[in-house]
């Protein structure tokens, strides 16, 4: 081998500092957009397993029940018309005066099975709205099966 031409070894080193660049640009962006994703409705989570509903416990003050059909129309189980499908300011406006009337009622979301979740969300949104500090949800138990809606628990509900 000539003096003049040495081989050169391969260099084993990782340059480190474009993943740094990368890993603080990333860092930021997660910064800013983080609390921009805390948006919600506030709903008072139990603190145990969920139980059925003593039906005595709800014949003084009987509750306030959202149903949300699969077409995402909203249904009062109170009032004129409990078949009627109400516009988003009516139910509102219905719910309010309900709860000044008879603050403390319990209130309720029964949705369908395929209901969009964003109008369920809506839906809550607007009890938010109109007074209700909580919320509870209608489920049928684990197990029955029924094909037919249970209307039991919404007197005129859908």
């Amino acid at each position: 081998m000539p003096a003049g031409r040495r081989r050169r070894r391969p260099m084993s080193e990782i340059n480190v500092v474009p993943y740094i660049d990368v890993m603080l640009v990333l860092l930021i962006i997660f910064m800013v957009t983080a609390p921009l994703l805390t948006q919600g409705v506030k709903v008072e989570l139990p603190q145990a397993a969920a139980e059925a509903i003593d039906p005595a416990d709800l014949r003084d003050r009987p509750p306030i029940v959202l149903s949300v059909d699969r077409d995402g129309r909203l249904y009062l189980n109170q009032g004129v018309a409990p078949e009627a499908a109400l516009a988003d300011d009516m139910l509102e406006a219905r719910v309010a005066a309900l709860l000044r009337r008879t603050p403390g009622v319990p209130v309720f979301v029964k949705g369908d099975r395929a209901v969009p979740y964003g109008r369920v969300v809506e839906a809550m949104t607007l009890l938010q709205r109109a007074g209700a500090t909580q919320v509870g949800f209608i489920t049928e138990p684990a197990g029955t099966g029924s094909a037919a809606p249970d209307r039991s628990a919404a007197p005129g509900g859908r």
